[in-house]
């Protein structure tokens, strides 16, 4: 039987930071937290890409594909997320990234949160939770890939 990988292996084992795409989905035009997330991120050690303001599902693919991350980070306000985030996990199984670590944030009911995870969303954080929680979710979830170089 395999050993399962904890985050202290994770870590060990991680030959390059952990890379993170923070989208900002549809017509949502408030990225103050998004900002303030990607920050604390790369405040952390972690590569950051954050793809602005109004990125459609495909290009949110897109990018998570092009930067090769390894968590997608999803920040929404404007209350779409139960259309846009099916959208997005789609685009994302389509471009070969079911291994990429999602989570999301923002203003979601709780009640909306278990349709959300069965989407294969990780993890839902709302207004006020503190970003060393979220550091720490990262960390200890995100995948583990060997650098290329």
């Amino acid at each position: 039987m395999a050993k399962q990988a904890t985050p202290a292996t994770r870590r060990a084992a991680r030959s390059r930071p952990i890379r993170v795409l923070i989208a900002k989905p549809g017509l949502d035009g408030h990225d103050r937290g998004a900002r303030v997330l990607a920050r604390a991120l790369r405040d952390a050690g972690m590569e950051v890409i954050y793809t602005g303001l109004f990125q459609t599902p495909e290009m949110i693919a897109r990018a998570a594909a092009d930067e090769d991350v390894d968590v997608v980070g999803l920040s929404i306000l404007s209350g779409a997320h139960n259309q846009l985030f099916p959208e997005i996990m789609g685009q994302l199984r389509r471009a070969g990234l079911d291994d990429v670590l999602v989570i999301a944030g923002g203003i979601i009911p709780k009640d909306d949160v278990p349709h959300l995870k069965a989407l294969g969303i990780a993890a839902i954080f709302g207004p006020g939770t503190p970003l060393q929680e979220i550091v720490r979710f990262i960390r200890e979830h995100a995948p583990t890939r060997e650098s290329e170089e």
